[in-house]
């Protein structure tokens, strides 16, 4: 069965469970070059997916399609059962509140210290004060960071880098959490140890999406695992494998 066969059945079978939403969904930019060529997935409520493939596959195409980044060339983009391409500019920064992003290059604020990088996401959306002090140590908590809040970036380890990160993308309890290469910058005992948040943040109740190329990781944890190829969805598995190119 071909992956949007299956994709086709899934969506059938958990019709209405759905956060994401991709229908027949292709970009093309402004060089004539296809990123994604007829893409149709849907992610349900609380899965937890992980995303690989080869650079050049559409995987960073496809968060930026999430995230509002990007427009469709063609097709329907829905998330939390928003058409993507009918929300005004104005209304973007709303919408991007139900989502959590994690980067491999961590993009803290080197000039604050671990609070307040935290803090910064919540004021953002305009957090009173009073939620800010009650929220902040609880998500750095939750990280293992509890102890950590009044250092600054360049005194922590890329492990606890990528914790504060998750945490700045936690604060706001988003509804979807992507995660952009999260362990690409980690040695394997600090990607392992941010692999088991996510999946406990997984627990719960949130989605989770993981783009990697971290092939022990993937056919470790037996996730669902969509992968890319040339801008297509290639294979689509409950508990999946990390497929490699050739395969």
């Amino acid at each position: 069965m071909s992956a949007n066969s299956r994709q086709k059945r899934r969506q059938q079978e958990t019709d209405g469970n759905e956060i994401i939403l991709l229908d027949n969904v292709s970009k093309t930019y402004s060089t004539g070059a296809p990123a994604l060529n007829g893409v149709t997935l849907s992610i349900n409520k609380g899965e937890f997916v992980f995303i690989v493939g080869d650079s050049g596959s559409g995987k960073s195409t496809l968060i930026k399609l999430l995230l509002r980044e990007l427009t469709a060339t063609s097709g329907t983009v829905r998330v939390m059962g928003a058409d993507l391409a009918r929300i005004r500019h104005g209304k973007i920064p709303r919408f991007r509140r139900n989502l959590g992003i994690v980067f491999q290059d961590f993009r803290l604020l080197k000039d604050r210290n671990v609070y307040e990088n935290v803090a910064f996401a919540q004021r953002i959306v305009e957090t009173p004060s009073r939620e800010i002090r009650k929220n902040v140590p609880s998500i750095l908590a939750t990280v293992g960071l509890a102890g950590k809040y009044k250092a600054r970036p360049k005194q922590l380890s890329g492990g606890e880098q990528q914790r504060v990160a998750l945490a700045r993308a936690l604060v706001n309890k988003p509804a979807i959490l992507l995660a952009d290469e999260p362990t690409g910058n980690l040695d394997p005992k600090n990607s392992w140890e941010i692999m088991k948040l996510l999946e406990e943040i997984n627990e719960t109740g949130t989605t989770v999406l993981v783009v990697t190329h971290n092939r022990e990781i993937v056919n470790a944890m037996q996730k669902r695992v969509i992968t890319m190829k040339k801008g297509v969805v290639v294979s689509d598995e409950e508990m999946g494998v990390y497929i490699d190119e050739e395969d």
